[in-house]
């Protein structure tokens, strides 16, 4: 009379593993972001804040291309009681360096931006680069507006009747370009796409390890013959 043989131990469930559960079939771990990620609703929320919070950095921008932009000198002179506003300084380049400055100041906003949301999101989405976008368009739109309103006056038949015929004073605050106002939201997008190229997590390879690629065991955990 033989022993009854000893019950084969239960297969190793890969499908739990993966999925949070352990080799006994225990209740699976929840993940917060799911497999594919956060979950739109997630993702379309976090791409609000960015925008908001990108675009009301716009005013920052403005306030430092109203320091740093050059003043573009002019005069006025008075001829039969009517004023006349003339550059003074005809060959100047000071009208190019408005809108160089504005530039250069966008496109760092925008690598700076690009960085903070990349380390604070590093899983990225399409949402997030839409709402890093958006946002950096509207921060130029607000920081060009913020700058016009506080440099000098627009009114420079006004202006040049202050200061007196022959008086050089500063023309408005203006952007001859306005394709500088591309440069924040062209930049950010461009460097967050790097970042996330070189720097982003990456998916699992599907070919690299399946959930059958463990040596095959016979029924009692011994190699098959």
């Amino acid at each position: 009379m033989t022993a009854p043989l000893t019950p084969p131990p239960p297969p190793h469930d890969d499908f739990a593993h993966q999925h949070g559960g352990g080799p006994s079939g225990g209740t699976p771990v929840a993940d917060p972001y799911g497999q594919d990620g956060p979950g739109m609703k997630t993702e379309v929320r976090e791409a609000v804040v960015v925008a908001v919070a990108v675009a009301l950095s716009g005013v920052l921008l403005g306030l430092l291309w109203w320091w740093l932009a050059p003043h573009v000198p002019l005069v006025g002179e008075t001829t039969d009681r009517s004023w006349v506003v003339y550059l003074k300084d005809t060959e100047g380049e000071q009208a190019a360096g408005v809108d160089g400055t504005f530039t250069l100041l966008g496109l760092a906003f925008g690598l700076i931006s690009a960085v903070v949301v990349f380390l604070l999101r590093r899983r990225g989405g399409v949402p997030l680069v839409v709402g890093l976008g958006v946002g950096g368009l509207l921060a130029s739109l607000l920081a060009w507006r913020l700058g016009v309103w506080l440099g000098p006056t627009s009114d420079v038949i006004a202006h040049a009747k202050a200061v007196g015929a022959g008086v050089t004073f500063p023309a408005p605050l203006r952007l001859g370009a306005k394709g500088a106002l591309l440069a924040w939201p062209l930049g950010a997008l461009l460097v967050h796409l790097g970042l996330t190229a070189l720097f982003g997590p990456r998916d699992p390879d599907p070919y690299e390890q399946g959930p059958y690629d463990h040596e095959p065991q016979g029924p009692y955990g011994t190699p098959p013959a």
